[in-house]
């Protein structure tokens, strides 16, 4: 067996119907018993993402959302979008959106108690995330040690995905050599990552806004070049996402799976990688970046997400693999084949902008591209060295924190210069173990969640602004939140 197949037979196991099952249902609990949160609260969202200040040991939530939506805003939203269209046929868009609209529940479970029990480094720097509240809130560190290894490989894995996204995108736009462009990522990556993490929140808080706003006003130009085509491709969308369109009314099936695969990966709810920023953040109560991080994942699959399919299925500029074949060579197998030759990811939107903006498009997708995907091993990475912390106790030793940069660093060179497959299926393998480890850990725990956010709306229903006590609402293990309430009395 090549490493093609074996990998391929890994992800069929991590993503079999049952995950699949589980982030949907698990984000449609999740939004029952917070009464519809990612609705109710959107206009307190928005008041909350500018309103504390970053601190000595926090990032400001501001900061913390754009780490956050350096991991979401990236490839997936252009490469992972156009392999979800490839895989599962037009349909897979609206799965996203159900996922997307379901997981941003998710999303404010686990950051808000990525806030409740987050802790200090040994530099006074607030670290948190899953395997935190898996061992202070559920009380079991072998489970917290398993999520944290996988987290370490995961974060490898999917940076792998991103810089594969860049080689191939600069050599499509330019003939640049994979090579180079590796070792560019790989030298400028190092010049960030080895300054910590007040580097990475500098450089994400002005990239990220800046590198959604020009790829969006883009695609708005080419909808309003095609605009009559809109209602045509929601329609496309509804139908193949239902089975009844004539073309992809088979695909149904694969258009769940794929929806929702590509979906977690672009937008992490439920996944677990958000919630490494959120506890990040300085807030007086854990709620307030709940709410914040659970706006990003509008941001990511409503927004850029969906841009991105509009200019892939408006100009026609993609090819549709037929999922009842196997076995034989791509172009065998083939439902749609209206770029020959072509592989699924970032070119299929080089060629959609192409066809509507000719001369501009390869160029601008790839330079589009560069920011998109490299805030977001930058978040990965961050989220990779906060696993990394949790394991060695908040004290990791300068060496195992260096040797994991050049492990990192040597994964992110790999899979630039490789099989865009291989990144991708390795990605979906680190998505899919920290998926099923995190949404289990908070359908376990989601009550402490659930309590905070009541104590959230009384507060501001009393007309104050929320403060966090945990001994106040019984919540158990929130030590550092104790020491910080003890000392605002």
């Amino acid at each position: 067996m090549n490493i093609e197949s074996i990998v391929g037979a890994v992800v069929a196991i991590v993503w079999s119907p049952y995950l699949v099952a589980l982030c949907l249902l698990g984000g449609l609990y999740f939004s029952i018993r917070t009464r519809f949160i990612q609705l109710r609260a959107l206009p307190e969202m928005l008041r909350l993402m500018f309103k504390h200040r970053a601190s000595e040991s926090g990032l400001s939530p501001f900061q913390a959302l754009n780490i956050s939506l350096s991991s979401r805003v990236g490839v997936g939203n252009i490469a992972g979008v156009a392999m979800a269209i490839a895989f599962g046929g037009p349909g897979a868009i609206f799965w996203m959106w159900v996922v997307a609209f379901f997981g941003a529940s998710s999303a404010f479970v686990e950051s808000t108690l990525a806030q409740i029990y987050k802790q200090r480094d040994a530099r006074g720097q607030y670290r948190g995330g899953p395997a935190y509240y898996m061992e202070k809130g559920l009380g079991q560190r072998w489970y917290a040690v398993i999520f944290a290894l996988c987290t370490v490989a995961a974060s490898a894995m999917l940076a792998g995905t991103q810089s594969n996204a860049i080689s191939s995108a600069l050599q499509e736009a330019w003939g640049l050599p994979v090579q180079a462009s590796a070792g560019a990522v790989v030298l400028l990556l190092a010049l960030i990552i080895f300054g910590g993490v007040r580097r990475i929140a500098a450089v994400t808080q002005w990239i990220v806004p800046l590198m959604a706003t020009a790829y969006l006003l883009v695609a708005l130009v080419v909808m309003l070049l095609s605009y009559e085509r809109v209602p045509e491709v929601l329609s496309l969308i509804m139908r193949s996402a239902f089975g009844v369109d004539a073309t992809f009314g088979a695909m149904i099936g694969v258009a769940i799976q794929w929806g929702v695969r590509r979906g977690v990966l672009s937008n992490e709810a439920g996944m677990g990688s958000g919630a490494h920023p959120a506890a990040a953040a300085e807030v007086s109560h854990p709620v307030k970046q709940g709410l914040v991080q659970s706006f990003s994942v509008y941001i990511d699959t409503m927004v850029v997400c969906s841009a991105t399919a509009f200019l892939i299925l408006s100009t026609g500029m993609y090819n549709v693999y037929d999922p009842a074949v196997n076995g034989v060579p791509d172009q065998a197998r083939m439902l749609l084949d209206n770029l020959p030759g072509m592989e699924a990811g970032p070119r299929f939107v080089q060629h959609a902008v192409e066809s509507a903006l000719p001369g501009f498009g390869k160029s601008f997708v790839a330079l589009a591209i560069l920011p998109f995907a490299f805030t977001t091993i930058l978040a990965l990475y961050y989220m990779g060295d906060t696993n990394v912390s949790y394991l060695c106790r908040n004290k990791p030793a300068e060496w195992v924190v260096n040797s994991f940069r050049v492990l990192f660093l040597a994964l992110v060179a790999y899979s630039a210069i490789n099989s865009a497959t291989i990144a991708w299926t390795l990605g979906d393998i680190g998505v899919g173990m920290m998926s099923w480890l995190n949404i289990i850990a908070i359908l376990l725990l989601h009550k402490p969640a659930l309590a905070a956010l009541r104590d959230y709306e009384n507060s501001r229903k009393a007309g104050i602004d929320p403060v966090f006590d945990p001994d106040r609402l019984g919540i158990k293990g929130a030590g550092l939140w104790q020491r910080i309430t003890a000392g605002m009395r």
